[in-house]
This record gives C-alpha cells, sequence and structure tokens, in this order.
C-alpha cells in the first residue's frame, strides 16, 4: 500500500473541492494555521485555525487509489472544506520528499478501509437533533391557502430567534443535505417535491393538495416547526380527530355554498385541499382531522364544490340527489313530469382553418374543415348523440317549476335521416370547427357540396322549423343577391366611358369590378380562361365583400354563378393585367366598346349609355355586316368582300384602325378601293389617302385602281422626278409611295393631312424600330388600315407592331406586351392569355382563309419533291457541319440559346448553301467535275422543268438566293429554255410579269424577297420553292401569287428538299411555327412555338448513311 506521502503526490485530489474552497485553503496554507497531530497510510487527522479564533478538527480519509478522498470538519460547512485543502497542502510542504520508511502499523485490507469510507456519515449526533454548535433551522410557516412559505431562521444560544431569511434551496438541499436540516426535513422535501403540485416550484413556498398533501401536514406537525407566524406563534401542534358533518350554507342573495360544521370549537377553519380533511384550531393551535361518514375523495370533492345560484338550486339538487344520495342537497326540489313532448332539431354551423403535415407534399399545410352539429331542444335544454339510454329524461328549468321530460329517439331518428337525405354524413375525424361534445358532427364531402347545401337544402330546414345558428367564420354564411346592375357613362366628347359592374345586397349597391380582380390577381388560375372553360352555369362562386359589415363585424358573403360571371370576365379580358388599383367603375377607350356586347345575354338592370350600347352590338357585328358595294366599283364584290368594306366603313365611324389579314389572293386591295370609293362618294374623301407598299407593288396597285375604281385620282410618288409632285397632293384622292421612300419624304408627307393611311404588305413594319416603322407612326391621317396575308410570322412583337402603329396604347408599352403576352404564350403556352389577346384584338382584325370564303378556287396539291445530295456535296456538307456544330455550342455555352441566334443563323445559311450547290458555298470549283457533281437538286430540278415544259406547264420558280436564280439561269440558257426573272435588282417590274401573263414565257424566275407578295400571276399552274426556310407565311404568301382568286386551273406546289439534311428538319420545324400565327390569328391554336435545345440536336445532326 502507498504511503500517505505517495498517495498525495499521486492522487487529484484537489478535484474534490470547488474553486472557493481551494482558494482559501491555500492562503490558511501559507498564514500556517494547520497542525498534523498523526497521520497513517490512509487517514489524517489534524485541526485548523478558522478566520476567528475557532480551532476546527480535521479528519481526513484518503482511501484507495481511484476512490474519493473524504475530508470531515468540525466547521459549519463539515465535509470537503478550505480548512480540509488547508490540511493537505500543509503536509505535502511538510513532509520531506523522500518517500519515510514504512510504519510499522499493519495495513488495513480493502473492506475494512471501505467500511471506514463510510464511517463519517455515520459518526454524527442523532437524527432527530441536531449537530453540536447548530443554530440554524427550517422553519415552516402556514398560509392562506393552504400554502407553506419555508424560512432559514439562527438563533440564539438561549433559543430566541435571531433573524429569518426566506428559504428558496430545499429542492437543492435534497443532495447536498446541509447541517442544518434534519431527515424528517429531508423526507418532507423529497415528498412535496415529487408531487405534481410543486415540480414546478422554484420559489420558498409548498403547496399542499390531495393525499400527500395530507402526509405532508403530518410530517409538518411532527417538526415541531410549523407556525401560523414564526414570529410571534407558537408552533402548531396535533390536534384529536373531530367530528364533522357536510352541508351547504345559505348566502344572503339566495346562493349557496359548500361548508362544513366542525364539533368543539368556534374559531375554526377548514383545511379542504387536503386529505383527508383537517381542521385548524386558531384559538388551541391545533390541526387535526376530521371524521364523517363520507369518502375522503367524496368530501374533497364536495368542499371544492362552486357556489350555486338561487335560480340553479333546484335543478343542482336534483342532480346532486340523483348522482350522490348520501349528500345533502341545497334545497328539497319538486319536478313536473312531460312525456310527449317533440323535440326541435337545432343546426349548428362552423368552419376551422387546420394547418398541419401534408405527407404527399412533405410539406405544412392549410384546409378549412367544416362541420355540420346535430343537436335537439326540449324545452330550454339541447341534447344530442345517437345512443339514448331507456327512459332517459331530461330536466330543464322553468319560470316556476322544473320539467322533468322524455326524450324521444324515435323522432331525434327521424331528424338526423333527413339531414343524411340532404347529403350529410357522420363525421369520422375531429374538428375545431364547432365545440367538442357540443353536437352530433356531421360533414360533406367537397366545398361545391357546402354550397349546395346552404343554397338549397338550409333554406327548406327553416321552412321546417329548425333552428339554425350559423357561428361566426363560417365559409358559407351567405348573403342573397338582389339584382345585378350595369352603369354607363359617357363622356361628352365620346372618346370614352366610364362601366361599372355589381349586385345589389341587403340594399346597397357593390361593385364587382374591384372585388373580381382582387380575386384575380390574388388566384389567377381560379378564374383564367382554362378553369372558366370546365366550370358549368351552375357552379357558384364565394366570395367576401370586406365593404358590407353585419351588426356583428362580420363582413358579408355572397355567392356568384359562373353563368353570369364568364361574361363579365370575358369583358375584363386582360384588364387585371394592369398594375393601378382597381375602382368601383373601368375607365376605357371608345373602341373598347366591343366588350359591352359579352353583357349583352346577362339580365342586368342597365342604366344609361342606350346609344353606346347600340354602338357596341354594331362593333360586334361589323365583321359580318356586309355594306352595298359604292358606285363607280368596277367589279362585283363577294359576299366575304362585301363583309370586309362593312368592317372598314365600321372602323372609319369609330375612329379606330385595323388589319385585314386575309390570305393572299382573296383581293384585299379591290376590298380596300372599294373603301376609298365609298368615302368618295360619302364626300368624307377630302384629305388625300396614301398607299405605302413594297417598290414592286406599285404597278399592281396602278393597274387595279384604273380597272376597278377609274372615279380615284391616283398619284405614284415614285422615281426622281416625284419631288415636284408634293405640292399637288392635295389634288388627288390616293398617293402611293414605298417603305424605302417613305422615311426620305416624311416632311413632305407630313405636311398633308391625309384621311386614310394603308400599309400594305404591312409586315414590313414588322420592326417597329425600322425607319419605315417609325416614319409611318409620324403621319396624321384620321384612320389607319394593314394589309397582310401573314401579319404574324415569327413572333407576337411583329403583331405589336401592327397595332402600335394602328391604335397607339391598345396593347400597352412593347415591355408591358411582352412580360404580359408573349412570354407566357410563346414559351410557356399559356392559352389564358392567349385568349385575353384574341379578345383583344378580335374587332380590329379580319382574317379569312380561302377554304373559308372562296370556295370556287381549284384544288392545290403540295408535294415534297426529294432529291439526294452528290458525293461532293455530301463531303463538304459533313465537313461545314462538324465545323458550324462546334461553333454554335460554344457560343450557346457563353451566351445561352436566346442570345445565340445571329450564330445559328448564319451555320444554318451555309448548310442550307450547301443543300443548294456547292457554287454558293466556295470561292472557286476544281477545274474537272466534283465527284456527282456540283448539286444533285440542281440536276433534278433541270429533270423536272423540262418534263412540266414538255407538258405546256406555267411555272413560277422561287429561291431566297439570288445568286442561286443566276446558276439556274445559266443552265436555262444553256438548254434554250425561254424565261422571265424578277430580283430586287429589276428596275422595270412590269415587264416580266406581263411576259409571264401572256403567255411569252413559260417559266418565271422570281427571288422571294422581291417577288413573294403582291403580285398577280394566275397564268401559273405550277410553283417550285428550291430552297425551303422555316418561315412557312412566306412560303405560302409566294404560293399565292398563282393561287389566287382568277386561278381556274388547278395549282401544284413542288418543295425541293435535300433528304437527311438540315432542309428536312427545317420542313418539321415549319409545323411549330405555324402554330404560334394560328394561336393568335385564327385564335384555336395554343402559339406556344419556341426553338429548343433539340431543335438544335436535330438541326446540326449528321448525315444518314447511305
Amino acid at each position: 500500500m502507498l504511503s500517505t506521502l505517495e498517495q498525495l503526490r499521486r492522487q487529484a485530489w484537489t478535484g474534490e473541492f470547488d474553486r472557493g474552497a481551494l482558494s482559501r485553503g491555500q492562503e490558511y496554507a501559507r498564514e500556517n494555521r494547520v497542525s498534523i497531530h498523526s497521520y497513517t497510510d490512509n487517514l489524517i487527522q489534524a485541526s485548523c485555525r478558522g478566520s476567528g479564533a475557532q480551532l476546527y478538527e480535521q479528519q481526513i480519509l484518503l482511501g484507495t487509489p481511484g476512490a474519493p478522498l473524504i475530508g470531515r470538519c468540525s466547521c459549519p460547512v463539515g465535509y470537503n472544506c478550505k480548512h480540509c485543502v488547508a490540511v493537505l497542502l500543509h503536509l505535502q510542504q511538510q513532509l520531506p520528499s523522500a518517500t519515510p520508511p514504512a510504519p510499522t502499523t499493519l495495513r488495513l485490507s480493502n473492506s475494512l478501509l471501505s467500511w471506514l469510507q463510510q464511517l463519517p456519515k455515520a459518526d454524527c449526533p442523532d437524527a432527530n437533533s441536531y449537530p453540536q454548535g447548530e443554530l440554524s433551522r427550517l422553519y415552516y410557516q402556514l398560509v392562506p391557502d393552504l400554502l407553506i412559505e419555508l424560512y432559514k431562521v439562527r438563533l440564539r444560544k438561549d433559543g430566541s430567534l435571531a433573524e429569518a431569511k426566506p428559504y428558496f434551496s430545499l429542492r437543492e438541499a435534497i443532495a447536498r443535505e446541509p447541517r442544518f436540516l434534519l431527515p424528517l426535513d429531508l423526507r418532507i422535501a423529497r415528498l412535496a417535491y415529487s408531487s405534481r403540485d410543486n415540480s414546478y416550484r422554484h420559489d420558498n413556498r409548498l403547496d399542499l393538495k390531495g393525499a400527500s398533501g395530507g402526509e405532508i401536514l403530518a410530517l409538518l406537525l411532527e417538526t415541531g416547526r410549523l407556525f401560523l407566524d414564526i414570529e410571534n406563534d407558537q408552533p402548531l401542534r396535533s390536534g384529536e380527530p373531530r367530528q364533522a358533518h357536510f352541508t351547504w350554507q345559505s348566502m344572503g342573495n339566495g346562493d349557496y355554498r359548500p361548508a362544513w360544521q366542525v364539533d368543539g370549537g368556534t374559531n375554526l377553519e377548514v383545511l379542504t385541499a387536503v386529505e383527508p380533511l383537517h381542521y385548524l384550531d386558531i384559538e388551541t393551535g391545533q390541526i387535526g382531522p376530521l371524521q364523517h361518514d363520507l369518502p375522503a375523495r367524496l368530501a374533497s370533492h364536495l368542499s371544492q364544490a362552486p357556489s350555486v345560484s338561487a335560480t340553479e338550486a333546484e335543478l343542482f339538487s336534483l342532480s346532486l340527489r340523483e348522482l350522490a344520495p348520501k349528500v345533502p342537497p341545497p334545497c328539497a326540489p319538486v319536478e313536473q313530469r312531460i312525456d310527449d313532448l317533440p323535440p326541435t332539431p337545432h343546426l349548428s354551423l362552423g368552419s376551422h382553418l387546420l394547418t398541419r403535415y401534408q405527407s404527399s407534399t412533405g410539406r405544412m399545410g392549410s384546409e378549412h374543415q367544416h362541420r355540420a352539429g346535430l343537436s335537439f331542444l326540449y324545452a330550454d335544454t339541447r341534447v344530442h348523440g345517437k345512443k339514448v339510454a331507456a327512459g332517459e329524461r331530461i330536466r330543464s328549468v322553468g319560470r316556476a317549476e322544473i320539467l322533468s321530460i322524455a326524450r324521444q329517439p324515435k323522432t331525434e331518428r327521424a331528424l338526423r335521416q333527413q339531414l343524411e337525405q340532404l347529403g350529410l354524413r357522420p363525421a369520422l375525424r375531429q374538428s375545431q370547427a364547432l365545440p367538442k361534445d357540443s353536437a352530433e358532427m356531421f360533414d360533406l364531402a367537397s366545398e361545391e357540396d357546402w354550397l349546395d347545401f346552404v343554397q338549397q337544402g338550409l333554406p327548406e330546414l327553416r321552412k321546417q322549423g329548425w333552428q339554425i345558428d350559423i357561428r361566426p367564420g363560417f365559409l358559407f354564411d351567405l348573403t342573397p343577391v338582389d339584382a345585378w346592375y350595369a352603369e354607363l357613362d359617357e363622356a361628352p366628347e365620346r372618346e370614352w366611358f366610364d362601366l361599372a359592374l355589381g349586385i345589389v345586397v341587403d340594399g346597397q349597391r357593390i361593385s364587382l369590378l374591384p372585388v373580381l380582380l382582387k380575386l384575380i390577381r390574388q388566384n389567377p388560375q381560379l378564374l383564367s380562361a382554362t378553369n372558366l372553360a370546365l366550370r358549368t352555369d351552375d357552379e357558384l362562386l364565394r366570395l367576401k365583400l370586406d365593404s358590407i359589415r353585419r351588426e356583428d363585424g362580420r363582413a358579408l358573403q355572397v355567392v356568384l354563378p359562373f353563368g353570369r360571371l364568364k361574361p363579365i370576365l370575358a369583358t375584363l379580358g386582360e384588364l387585371y393585367l394592369r398594375d393601378q388599383e382597381p375602382s368601383t367603375a373601368l375607365r376605357l377607350s371608345r373602341a373598347d366598346a366591343a366588350r359591352l356586347s359579352e353583357l349583352e345575354g346577362l339580365a342586368l338592370e342597365w342604366q344609361g349609355g342606350e346609344r353606346l350600347r347600340e354602338f357596341a352590338r354594331r362593333l360586334r357585328d361589323c365583321q359580318s355586316v356586309p355594306a352595298l358595294a359604292p358606285p363607280g366599283l368596277q367589279a362585283e364584290l363577294r359576299p366575304y368582300q362585301l363583309e370586309g368594306l362593312g368592317w372598314m366603313q365600321t372602323l372609319r365611324e369609330l375612329e379606330a384602325g385595323g388589319v385585314l389579314g386575309d390570305d393572299m389572293g382573296l383581293g384585299k386591295t379591290l376590298q380596300t378601293l372599294a373603301h376609298l370609293l365609298t368615302e368618295k362618294h360619302a364626300g368624307r374623301l377630302d384629305r388625300p389617302a396614301l398607299a405605302v407598299m413594297p417598290t414592286s407593288l406599285i404597278p399592281n396597285w396602278q393597274d387595279e385602281a384604273a380597272r376597278f375604281a377609274p372615279e380615284l385620282r391616283v398619284l405614284a410618288l415614285h422615281g426622281p422626278g416625284r419631288q415636284k409632285d408634293f405640292a399637288k397632293l392635295a389634288d388627288f384622292d390616293l398617293l402611293l409611295t414605298t417603305y424605302a421612300l417613305l422615311p426620305r419624304d416624311l416632311e413632305q408627307l407630313k405636311a398633308q393631312p391625309l384621311h386614310l393611311l394603308i400599309l400594305d404588305e404591312a409586315q414590313y413594319i414588322k420592326n417597329p424600330a425600322s425607319k419605315a416603322a417609325q416614319a409611318a407612326r409620324q403621319l396624321d391621317a384620321r384612320q389607319r388600315l394593314c394589309l397582310s396575308g401573314t401579319p404574324l410570322e415569327n413572333h407576337l412583337g411583329e403583331l405589336w407592331s401592327l397595332f402600335h402603329f394602328l391604335m397607339p396604347g391598345w396593347l400597352g408599352d412593347s415591355k408591358r406586351f411582352t412580360r404580359d403576352y408573349r412570354t407566357p404564350i410563346e414559351k410557356h403556352g399559356d392559352s389564358a392569355r392567349l385568349a385575353h389577346l384574341n379578345a383583344r384584338i378580335k374587332p380590329f382584325l379580319l382574317r379569312r382563309k380561302k377554304d373559308q370564303v372562296a370556295k370556287e378556287l381549284p384544288a392545290k396539291s403540295e408535294i415534297v419533291h426529294w432529291v439526294e445530295l452528290s458525293e461532293a456535296q455530301r463531303d463538304l456538307y459533313e465537313t461545314v457541319r462538324l465545323a458550324m456544330d462546334r461553333k454554335v455550342r460554344e457560343e450557346i455555352d457563353r451566351k445561352g440559346l436566346a442570345r445565340s441566334q445571329i450564330v445559328i443563323l448564319e451555320a444554318l445559311l451555309k448548310l442550307r448553301q450547301v443543300c443548294c450547290d456547292l457554287r454558293l458555298v466556295t470561292s472557286a470549283v476544281n477545274s474537272h467535275k466534283p465527284r456527282g457533281g456540283n448539286s444533285g437538286k440542281l440536276d433534278s430540278l433541270l429533270e423536272m422543268l423540262e418534263e412540266l415544259l414538255a407538258e405546256g406547264r406555267r411555272v413560277l420558280l422561287f429561291s431566297q438566293f439570288t445568286s442561286m436564280l443566276a446558276l439556274i439561269e445559266t443552265e436555262l440558257t444553256r438548254r434554250g429554255i425561254p424565261y422571265a426573272q424578277l430580283t430586287g435588282k429589276t428596275t422595270d417590274r412590269r415587264t416580266p410579269v406581263q411576259q409571264f401573263q401572256s403567255g411569252a414565257v413559260p417559266l418565271f424566275l422570281i427571288s422571294l424577297k422581291a417577288g413573294g407578295t403582291g403580285l398577280n400571276l394566275t397564268a401559273a399552274d405550277t410553283v417550285i420553292h428550291y430552297d425551303p426556310w422555316w418561315n412557312p407565311a412566306a412560303e405560302n404568301q409566294a404560293t399565292d401569287r398563282a393561287y389566287r382568286i382568277g386561278q381556274d386551273k388547278p395549282v401544284f406546289v413542288y418543295k425541293l428538299i435535300a433528304r437527311g439534311t438540315v432542309e428536312e428538319k427545317i420542313q418539321q420545324l415549319q409545323q411549330k411555327k405555324a402554330a404560334l400565327a394560328a394561336g393568335v390569328l385564327d385564335s384555336d391554336g395554343q402559339g406556344d412555338w419556341q426553338l429548343q435545345q433539340s431543335d438544335i440536336d436535330a438541326l446540326f445532326a449528321p448525315l444518314p448513311v447511305r
């Protein structure tokens, strides 16, 4: 066994002491306050002088290695104190550094050492007495409500009270066991804090309740330190049991309260919180148990009973007599029995917003729960529940008597079945929609069922005498709509009007516009075009009207049928996209009168605006109401052309512009000339009209005006000598100019006010930033018209540009139009926005297709003529494709797909040129003929032409590349095939057209850009597209040079496409491109075309292996 010194050196004994003891012990050791009396291997006996003259004795047991050090001291701390620290430090300093000779005393066994370690705890005074010199005590003071306050007091040597302080550390004392607490105190502490009534307490109080409170009270009395007042009273003592009787004490106002009558005392208080009940005799200072003939728990429960009011006394007495016959009641009641009173059904309706975890989504979600609570009213008492005990009775307190009423289970069952017949079913899940256990709960499957029940079932139940209680917050607490109204207020100058739409509820007029606009903005999908299309007219929409409140402050709610809402929402159109706050009325431009037509079918109380409504009807029907052909028109207009004339006349009256978007060849020029002639005969053509067009169409307009409207004075502002004509513009009815000349002559044209401004082939201003578009917008005209068979070729921005010219602001500015329409429609296929846009432009866009209005046209056959690339073309195609594919993908990685269009188009151009002819992409051709020739497509074309011309066919040949036309021209000359040609370099355009139309030449070579629009070439019966592009509108426009009104022969359209190449992929993409135009112009598509990454992969795919 190690010596004392070795143990002190090796044992980490400082961990047995707190920081304060170590610090003070070091000071005492330095001040030599310690005396070592003796030490062995395990035990040290010493003394240490305290802060005063007091000398304290220490016994320190070192124990075995790893065992805790035990230091016992006679100081107030008593255990491992600063004096023990001083002894250990002193011993370490005084003993020699070398290990002393082993003592001659015998070493103790481990079992004896363990026993000795427990000896200090056993070597203490008697459990019921305090250590010698201990003057601190724990006193208990009884306060009202049976609370015990704890005080640590210090006594003088004569036993008198020196000081008393609230004691807050009884809970911690259970572990520390301070010297001034006896085992009985610790027992009280453990029992008190194990009770639920005190588990939360951290003050100087204990709460005595129930059986544990009674046990603690007995222990407190046993301590002899329980006081009513620790400073002035003697301690309370245990008293003998006393007899008690429970009764009801009558109060002055007729109420009753529980009370106990205790024998043998006058100044007594009953301690009702503990079990068993105890009395407190204040005069004698005694506490003792009460004896009575009731069970302990029942006695305690009776003691806690609330006061019974005078009005409740009889009914309470009856109930008490049935439940506890041994307990005396407050009074002796009398009751009247009724056996045949039918119940009155009572239905409560409530809602609750439940937020909980949704396992399907993995997120928190909210949903409304709705409940209908069924109960039955017997006299003034409500009951509920299916299970009715045999002979069950209900007691009700009347004015002068108590009624005992028999429940009627058969009647209750019939009333319950009536609810079930209305669709309600027993609720299987609990809900806070109604108070728990207040009624028998029912629910419905959906909110639509709740709406139907409130609208249909609830009024019927009220008629039958049911009592209906609608709780605050019930989502279907509805107020009926008395009427619907519409109000129009037109401005004196007729430039705008205000439209108000609303309902009448409880005699008040409520504007629906701000309510609906707010709802749409909060939940756009709820009233989207797609969702509305799925709604039947009988379905209902619930709305909360915050502007109208009930007497209790709740907002009124109404339901509106979708059959009425659909026309109103169609009237609103895209207006909810606006940023401004909604008001009670919409201020609309005069052109917006078309919106009113949607409301005509509703049963509305109209106020004002009769003339405006009539005008709206005319605008709605303007596309189908024909006008009379004007005198002097040298042509017979077809029915659809008369309708087009009527439409232009209506727009003129409205002072609005429009787009005549008929298919090519349906006579847009003729309809416009008829409109001008009508204006002339009406005396309104007091200013000239100006028509702007591509250069190639000037001769066509001159010819058709001279042929069909010879009365019109026409002036062509074209050529270098036009400057002399600007001084006499007012002398003419129709001025003709070109898009190229318009910006140059803008100042002269601005000086002349116009009656009508016409843009033919208006797609020329599809770029709103172009010089021609900017110039056209600066001209002053009473009316503006756009003529275009392809008002939309590539994207919706082109349509916006046309309307920006016709009616500035009608579709908003470009940024807003892109945000509200282009992006949702083109990128996301938003059918609701597409419907809004269609409704917005519908009155001002007239478009007829050939198959709709010109049934007399002969058939048109479209044929894809597949060609194979030559070997040299295939080699060069793969070389160019690999280079371009790498270049395009690098550009996309750097800038993204949307910003790489220029590079993509450049790459596609190279591949398309390879497909046409090697000479379009190579600066020089080898002296010898390439493998398979320069162009498999050119060879195939020449074979086709020889066959077609031999059959007597008249052919139009279109190409986008004038250089390709030059190569074709060389081959035709070599073969002696006569032809005419029209390109951008052709100055005399009329001559080649007349040559072909007259039959002088059988073949017409035309560049797509120069001659794809405006020409009338009905002599042709065959159209060949040499190089396709993915704009189907441009190709169709070129085809319609031949396939138009006046054509009397079947027309064959050939597209030459190199198999497996980019041309084949472009052919597939044309269908997507056409969908965008059809979606807006025909209102039957989604308008969802956009170039995807998959399209890029397809366009640059390698040629298939032969």
